[in-house]
């Protein structure tokens, strides 16, 4: 299964492939940050995003998108942009027939870590050890994408026969 990880993000929004090759074997395929320019308009920096989150979709092929589920915070402002990123990615999931899964940010760090609280370096440390990574991908955008990712792997396969369906009626329509 190939799982496209996507961290919103308006300014920097990050996103990686990770492959599964066997139970407990993860091999990354990708790994980026798509950048938008903070002094262009709303509108062009999400034309930005859906451009380019659509050229990983085409080389790619994932079979499911995991993107991170706002949860909380404080402020507002980037809550929005985080979310309207974030629907950028639902809507091209939607367009190419690919199930998507959320997760939160305390989901994926019990996932890759083994507690809910673990802090950035906790992850990316992780990420390197369960990749087989030399270095550990920059900036962190790029390494909580791959986190998503491999949450889903281990998190989500028991939804498979759900993402399966789903994707066969999205084909239907």
């Amino acid at each position: 299964m190939r799982v496209l990880g996507i961290d919103p993000g308006l300014t920097r929004c990050g996103i990686g492939i990770v492959d599964s090759t066997g139970p407990q074997k993860l091999v990354m395929a990708g790994v980026g940050v798509i950048r938008t320019d903070p002094d262009a308009s709303l509108e062009f920096r999400l034309l930005e995003l859906e451009k380019e989150i659509s050229i990983w979709i085409a080389k790619f092929k994932p079979d499911v998108i995991a993107i991170e589920r706002v949860f909380f915070q404080l402020n507002v402002r980037t809550a929005m942009a985080t979310g309207q990123a974030a629907g950028v990615a639902l809507l091209l999931a939607a367009k190419n027939g690919i199930p998507v899964a959320m997760h939160t940010p305390s989901e994926v760090k019990a996932a890759v870590t083994g507690s809910g609280r673990a802090d950035k370096k906790q992850v990316a440390q992780m990420i390197k050890r369960l990749l087989k990574l030399k270095e550990i991908p920059k900036p962190v955008d790029s390494t909580d994408a791959l986190a998503l990712a491999i949450c889903h792997h281990w998190r989500g396969v028991g939804n498979a026969r759900v993402a399966a369906a789903k994707k066969k009626a999205i084909k239907k329509r």
